[in-house]
């Protein structure tokens, strides 16, 4: 059994081989979302919506990555590196408005959209984040 989120970024998350990432087995039911095996590039399911309450973020651990998925009070998502490039703050942690996460532990500044940071530090790689029959699926690039 896996550990919720957190906001902390501690106790991420570990997705992909749990019960319910494949398709459904009995009659009836819809599909379940399509779920890349851990560290691969793909869709990765990390939890319902449900478990990130709106104006907040939280943590998952993602193919072998850390990635941030945040919920705007609109309700929709955005993904990002889950750690600050400066000195590892947890970007989950941080606050958030319609474009930008600012670093809880040194206000640097991310774009929520793209990942460009703008308050001069490195920026952080955004994904491409849906939900899928409730559940929050998250993206990675497929390496060559």
């Amino acid at each position: 059994m896996s550990a919720g989120p957190t906001s902390a970024g501690t106790d991420a998350r570990a997705v992909g081989g749990e019960p319910g990432a494949g398709p459904l087995d009995t009659v009836g039911g819809p599909p379940a979302p399509r779920v890349a095996a851990a560290g691969g590039g793909g869709p990765h399911v990390v939890g319902p919506v449900s478990e990130i309450p709106p104006g907040e973020g939280r943590a998952y651990a993602v193919g072998g990555r850390q990635v941030a998925v945040f919920r705007l009070r609109s309700g929709a998502l955005r993904a990002l590196d889950a750690v600050c490039p400066h000195r590892g703050g947890p970007l989950a942690d941080g606050q958030i408005d319609a474009e930008v996460v600012v670093c809880p532990l040194h206000a640097h500044v991310f774009d929520l959209g793209s990942g460009a940071c703008r308050s001069g530090q490195d920026d952080v790689t955004s994904y491409a984040v849906h939900v899928e029959d409730d559940q929050v699926v998250v993206v990675l690039p497929v390496e060559m």
